[in-house]
């Protein structure tokens, strides 16, 4: 069983690591010339200052940055940051990794090139960290630190960390950082990720952690892990060993060919269902399905329409349900989030009004007794910064937010700079009331649902800022699955009065013909025990038709086609 990669390039880069962990971290000798102490305390501790403490925050690209920051360093801390740069970029993918570095020992008043057999080593490329350099900064600042910090231990104490791949994870999950650059600053922390691989690249994978959470928690491999083992890449390795045992071969999580693509299984593409890839028998996808039909028995949704939904979750994080009242969105929303986080402590729900603010919803000054007994204010965090922290300090396990009626409050007031953080998972920034330099990011174990009633006019639908940060499900009375419902529940629960499901299909045809198909009727409002034709009626006349009239503006002519014995006609007992 082993995570690393078999390709040509890939070996090559395996060999690279190898070296560096030999000479460098083993030792202090260099990466590029041997027989040079390079990686020692003194020059780590002034490249520390000169790029971790001094972080130039000015114009220009990092390159450009970076020069103006080493101006006048002695060659061997110009050597030092090449080399560092090299083990940063080493299982990244980026275009410019062999010129960068080139570059920046071509500043050094003794340049050093990059050996023949090293530059090889730089042609893989596991991890794609997106367009742009705006990452690398910090990438390369905690590669720093964390060596600087690693020198400090007895060497004996080092090779013991190097020889078991569990107590080298404890180590760089132990760390703190103090620098001006990276202090209160979670911006690459991935690093951590990339290190482990090119360290131990048997043991952990080359998966940065948000996927490494998805991994850990698909459904589809549940039965392969030990529930009580709450560390990811244990689970991730417990993961493997099956799939390896059951294919007869290795396999990348992100292969592409492999036996109808393993990636489906925990990252399904837009629109995809989860597929059976590698079991024969009792299959994976049956044991998904399983998985979610007590939530289906629950709702008397198909489990095709839940897991799609879950689908969804996982790849944005935030999804809204859409959809005229009645017809199951609130009830569906809480459900799912209970039965996906595994707890109903993991599950908050908050609703949106009109005067809701951002003082509300993320942070904000409250009145407060002092001692003195005189009031004064405090900073008070909202349900969702509240339950952000909540998440981020459990982060094995997946928090829901359920915002009801999201579109009740005015959304750019009430989410202001959310909007970015809900696009850029995990990215920091500062938040309206917060202190200097403190930073705040939406972590990637809360997932956020939202509901939204398309049938109120007096409310605003969401802008489209707030639409592409979320997938769209829509809860319409008049199209499958929703069409169906109450038919489903009522062969659950028989009734007398079964000739409700017919009179709401007739009701909803009629408003369609008006135009007013936004505000079909939903199922929900008979979706109760006993139900009976006296109860029906009551509902009728006091929930559906003053509801109806709403949206017909009162005209009596067509209100009276909604007479309920008019409806009900010759509809079936």
């Amino acid at each position: 069983m082993s995570a690393r990669r078999t390709e040509d390039a890939a070996r090559q880069t395996y060999q690279a690591a190898e070296r560096w962990v030999n000479q460098s971290l083993r030792r202090n000798g260099s990466l590029f010339t041997p027989d040079a102490a390079i990686w020692t305390p003194e020059l780590l501790e002034e490249l520390h200052t000169r790029f971790l403490d001094q972080p130039d925050e000015g114009t220009g690209n990092f390159i450009e940055k970076l020069e103006q920051q080493l101006a006048g360093s002695p060659a061997a801390v110009y050597q030092l940051m090449g080399e560092v740069l090299y083990v940063s970029y080493l299982i990244l993918a980026n275009r410019n990794k062999q010129p960068h570095v080139e570059t920046v020992l071509g500043w050094s008043p003794e340049p050093v090139e990059i050996p023949p057999e090293l530059i090889s080593g730089l042609q893989a490329a596991f991890i794609n960290l997106g367009a742009g350099n705006g990452m690398i900064p910090f990438y390369v600042g905690r590669l720093i630190e964390t060596v600087a910090q690693w020198k400090t231990l007895e060497l004996s104490h080092r090779d013991r960390l190097l020889n078991d791949p569990w107590a080298f994870k404890g180590f760089l999950f132990d760390l703190s950082f103090h620098s001006r650059m990276l202090e209160n600053n979670r911006k690459g922390q991935s690093e951590r990720d990339v290190l482990l691989h090119i360290v131990f690249p048997d043991s952990f994978e080359h998966i940065l952690e948000g996927d490494k959470r998805k991994i850990a928690r698909a459904k589809a491999f549940a039965r392969f892990v030990d529930q009580q083992e709450t560390d990811i890449d244990r689970r991730i390795q417990q993961i493997r060993q099956a799939i390896e045992g059951k294919l007869g071969k290795d396999f990348g999580f992100y292969d592409e060919n492999i036996d109808g693509n393993i990636r489906k299984y925990w990252k399904p593409r837009e629109n995809e269902s989860i597929v059976e890839v590698f079991e024969e028998g009792e299959q994976s996808h049956q044991q998904t399905v399983s998985d979610l039909q007590p939530l289906a028995d629950q709702t008397f949704l198909p489990v095709p329409f839940l897991r799609e939904i879950e689908s969804l979750l996982e790849e944005k994080r935030q999804v809204i349900f859409q959809g005229p009242p009645g017809t199951g969105k609130t009830y569906v929303a809480q459900k799912l989030a209970k039965h996906l986080a595994g707890s109903a402590e993991r599950v908050s729900l908050v609703q949106f009004h009109p005067s809701y603010a951002y003082e509300d919803f993320v942070q904000g000054f409250r009145p407060e007794r002092t001692g003195d007994g005189q009031v004064g204010f405090k900073l008070t965090d909202g349900p969702l910064l509240d339950f952000a922290k909540k998440a981020e300090r459990d982060g094995d396990k997946p928090y829901y937010l359920i915002i009801d009626e999201i579109n009740r409050g005015n959304l750019a007031t009430v989410f202001g700079e959310l909007y970015f953080l809900l696009e850029y998972r995990g990215e920091k920034m500062s938040l309206q009331y917060s202190d200097k330099g403190e930073e705040f990011a939406l972590p990637e174990n809360l997932f956020i649902i939202g509901t939204m009633n398309t049938a109120d006019r007096s409310i605003a639908m969401v802008d489209l800022a707030l639409r592409r940060r979320f997938y769209f499900v829509e809860f319409l009375p008049e199209e499958e699955p929703v069409k169906g419902l109450l038919g489903r529940y009522l062969e659950k629960n028989p009734t007398n009065a079964g000739w409700v499901v017919d009179v709401v299909d007739k009701a909803n045809g009629l408003l369609k013909t008006y135009g007013a198909s936004d505000a079909a009727i939903g199922p929900s409002y008979f979706m109760q025990e006993g139900l009976t034709p006296d109860k029906v009626a009551l509902i009728w006349k006091h929930s559906v038709l003053p509801y109806i009239a709403e949206r017909l503006f009162d005209d009596r002519e067509r209100l009276a086609e909604f007479d309920l014995d008019k409806l009900k006609g010759n509809a079936r007992d």
